[in-house]
């Protein structure tokens, strides 16, 4: 059997992440967006989200990249919100049979309020 290869990331809050007013998280997280958005729009992110209804609330976001381990730990690592201290990250490969996803293209979100947006 043939598989498929992807580089995964998954990236959680750490826990010695800095104390930040509301302001300051919101603006953070917008570079956070607009950094993936790009990523994603250059074909290096395949599909990305944030976590919810998760059973451990340290799980925030998960990427899918098209790229090998070390592209895709460099370029989440530039991410702002892991070089402030909030995110950390893990990358790991992960294998299905071939075929068995297909990604399309789409807008990704940029900042909070698009993301919110209708």
């Amino acid at each position: 059997m043939r598989f498929d290869r992807y580089t995964v990331t998954l990236l959680t809050l750490r826990p010695d992440a800095p104390v930040m007013t509301d302001d300051e998280a919101a603006a953070l997280q917008d570079r956070h967006l607009a950094h993936g958005a790009d990523l994603q729009e250059r074909g290096l992110i395949l599909a990305r989200g944030p976590l919810t209804d998760q059973d451990d609330e340290r799980y925030r976001g998960f990427s899918i990249w098209s790229v090998d381990a070390a592209t895709a730990r460099a370029q989440v690592e530039a991410d702002p919100a892991v070089l402030a201290g909030r995110l950390a990250v893990d990358v790991m490969t992960w294998m299905m049979p071939a075929g068995n996803l297909q990604f399309g293209k789409v807008h990704p979100p940029r900042s909070i309020a698009e993301a919110s947006g209708d």
